[in-house]
């Protein structure tokens, strides 16, 4: 049995707190936006064991296989939980008690959740709710992404502002 200890630092490195805000009409025709929160941990394929592990340990969710196209990554394993009543059940309960290190992993849950009570109150179903939870999603994950892309937009290799941002400290690495 893992402990929370692991689970947290194992989030901290590999998890994620992700909104989804799907648009009106989608696949099932909805009339208005649907908010999906989602819990992740994406590991190599040969840590499945440990996905089994995390699984047994909340009592709940899925695993999912992931195959990547993506050059230099490799296939992979997704632990997932999405349901709206594990999410409030299991995972904010979890995380709340049992706190994340990383200042970024802590920013995102303290966001999930703030987005995770107004979709409870079903602010989302008017302008001004759905406005603030898009305010909201759009300072999680924040500057990660964005500065991957910026690495590998130039067929793989670092760009120029990257390289303009972060000069004292690559120079430093290759002296």
């Amino acid at each position: 049995m893992l402990s929370a200890s692991y689970i947290v630092g194992l989030t901290d490195g590999e998890g994620s707190f992700t909104v989804y805000p799907r648009p009106p009409g989608g696949r099932r025709g909805g009339k208005s936006y649907k908010i999906e929160l989602h819990y992740y941990l994406k590991l190599q394929q040969d840590d499945l064991n440990l996905l089994k592990k995390v699984k047994d340990f909340f009592g709940c969710g899925a695993i999912y296989f992931q195959r990547d196209k993506r050059e230099n990554h490799t296939d992979c394993y997704r632990y997932e939980i999405n349901h709206y009543e594990k999410i409030s059940d299991t995972i904010i309960p979890f995380f709340s008690k049992n706190q994340l290190q990383s200042k970024s992993k802590k920013n995102d849950f303290n966001l999930f959740c703030k987005i995770f009570k107004m979709v409870r109150k079903q602010q989302h179903f008017n302008e001004k709710g759905l406005a603030k939870i898009m305010e909201l999603k759009s300072k999680m994950h924040k500057n990660r992404a964005r500065r991957m892309r910026e690495i590998r937009s130039y067929g793989g290799n670092v760009n120029s502002k990257f390289l303009e941002d972060n000069r004292p400290s690559i120079q430093r690495r290759w002296e």
